[in-house]
């Protein structure tokens, strides 16, 4: 993929992603609703982001910015040295495949694919098969004998637990998950921070994968490096 535009400066390099003065504003009928305002984040290798706060703070669309589904009306964004504002349609998609993993709230599961062909799905996207990969994460969240399964077949939380082995089994630099162990139970949903843990370890530590997740969870963000509260479209602060 062509890299539209590296940061020069040390700090921003460094940086897996880089948001800058970031503002998005919806249309809502006759009204407008600035869902995020002037908003600065930096994620490092490695390191675990929550982003907490209530519904309609801006949450979700600053994951849609960072996975370039959704642009800027102003400020930058960067994933991976990508300017997601000057990037064409085929270069986001291409960063989504390569280099991102995400986990829908609402699954988005390919009705017609079993839980196998699902989590399979972004390495036949990219030519690519490892049968292994796909057996040992299905095994990791619990669903080795569900493999076979369409998503009708399956419960919520189970495909909630599909829609985050396919958003791992590419082995992304980045993973973008919004209420991910929302549809679980206390047992599951500490199985897939776990999970998300060990994603963490699996590559040298300049090749780490970061995970920003959103939640409205305080013992969810809990097991985040860093969690950044979010209010009105705005980032209130970081603890």
């Amino acid at each position: 993929m062509k890299e539209i535009e590296r940061a020069g400066a040390r700090g921003v390099a460094a940086a897996l992603a880089v948001i800058s003065r970031a503002s998005k504003t919806y249309a809502r009928g006759a009204a407008e609703v600035a869902a995020l305002v002037e908003v600065d984040l930096e994620i490092q290798p490695g390191e675990m982001v929550a982003l907490l706060g209530p519904s309609g703070c801006g949450k979700s669309t600053l994951l849609n910015v960072l996975s370039g589904v959704d642009r800027l009306d102003a400020g930058t964004a960067l994933v991976a040295g990508i300017d997601l504002g000057r990037a064409s349609e085929r270069e986001l998609v291409t960063l989504r495949r390569e280099r991102i993993g995400i986990v829908f709230q609402a699954f988005h599961l390919v009705p017609n694919l079993t839980a196998e062909e699902n989590v399979a799905l972004p390495l036949s996207l990219a030519g690519r098969r490892d049968p292994a990969r796909v057996a040992s994460l299905l095994a990791r969240v619990g669903l080795a004998a569900r493999a076979r399964h369409f998503p009708s077949e399956l419960s919520g939380g189970e495909q909630q637990r599909v829609a985050l082995a396919r958003a791992l089994v590419h082995r992304p630099r980045l993973v973008l998950a919004d209420e991910p162990t929302g549809n679980l139970d206390s047992v599951s949903g500490a199985a897939v921070l776990e999970l998300l843990d060990e994603l963490r370890a699996e590559s040298s530590p300049s090749e780490r994968a970061a995970v920003v997740l959103a939640t409205h969870d305080e013992r969810v963000a809990a097991r985040a490096d860093r969690r950044v509260r979010m209010r009105d479209g705005r980032v209130i602060g970081e603890d």
